[in-house]
């Protein structure tokens, strides 16, 4: 008897532990909350009236808050992968040389992953240090005149670019000009570039009137028609915006470094493209190319003016 009673004594004590260890365990986090009142503050560092998207530096204090948010994942707009910052405060620089607007976006993460989110816009001026060889050869420090190196072969031609069917080049592989061969109007162009400051390149261009455009970029000048000689307005003084060359090239037959004209972009002759690489620099030789309108690759050799 007392044998039968142990055995279930031990049995009902197996059910009992056994039934326990069945039992689900649940987790409380407590209330799901969703950040409330979510702001948004981005300050360009540098600005001011003369400067209204900075000093050139291209930092910006971001500042995001609100009510039961326990980090803030920040996306900066310029392709960089966002950052999970708990604070919300963040001393962040961008370095895309030249103007450029982003969008900042911030997701507040509350408890259980409830998010709010908001987005703020901002302008930004970073100033690409211009490299000593490029400022002394363009300007001489001071200022410089450039003209068509016409009596050379090769002074104007054409290349294909990287959405051309074949490889990019960064020579004139389909048409290098003959010495003198083009329009007059392509030879009687002045080109000058004045050093400004520390850091600046300015250019102004007197073209005598007209300049030459190849016939798919006439459009983009407000005209109409082939290859030829048009009123193109060239007036006034471009600040030029340098940076590092976006293309493929190397530092076998590139400075790698481009810069961009505002306004219809034209130098000596009009392809539509704004955005020049130096290939080639001395103190009297400067050889450039630019992809145009048409998709191809453009060159031009210019000297300085005697």
């Amino acid at each position: 008897m007392i044998n039968n009673l142990k055995s279930i004594s031990f049995i009902f004590l197996a059910l009992l532990i056994g039934f326990s260890s069945c039992k689900k365990v649940e987790y409380s986090f407590g209330d799901i909350k969703t950040p409330a009142g979510l702001s948004l503050t981005a300050v360009v560092a540098g600005t001011d009236a003369s400067n209204p998207n900075g000093n050139g530096m291209g930092n910006v204090a971001i500042t995001a808050n609100s009510t039961s948010a326990l980090s803030y994942k920040i996306d900066f707009g310029d392709g960089t992968d966002p950052q999970v910052i708990p604070s919300g405060i963040i001393n962040y620089k961008y370095g895309n040389p030249g103007t450029n607007e982003y969008i900042i976006t911030v997701n507040a993460i509350g408890t259980g992953g409830a998010t709010s989110t908001i987005s703020k816009k901002v302008k930004v001026f970073v100033a690409f240090e211009i490299p000593s060889a490029i400022m002394t050869g363009l300007t001489n420090d001071t200022s410089k005149i450039w003209i068509s190196d016409k009596g050379t072969k090769g002074h104007f031609g054409i290349g294909p670019a990287a959405n051309d069917a074949e490889p990019e080049t960064f020579y004139p592989k389909w048409y290098e000009a003959d010495p003198n061969s083009r329009l007059p109007c392509s030879y009687d162009d002045e080109v000058t570039f004045t050093k400004v400051g520390a850091n600046n390149i300015t250019m102004a261009i007197d073209n005598k009137g007209s300049s030459f455009s190849i016939a798919p970029a006439t459009a983009f000048y407000g005209f109409s028609g082939g290859d030829d000689c048009y009123p193109i307005d060239v007036s006034g003084t471009k600040n030029l915006v340098f940076m590092n060359a976006t293309s493929s090239s190397t530092l076998d037959y590139s400075t790698r470094i481009q810069f961009v004209v505002p306004g219809n972009g034209l130098i000596i002759f009009g392809t539509g493209g704004k955005t020049y690489e130096i290939l080639e620099l001395s103190a009297t030789k400067l050889f450039i190319r630019n992809v145009g309108i048409d998709g191809h690759a453009w060159y031009q050799k210019l000297i300085v003016k005697s």
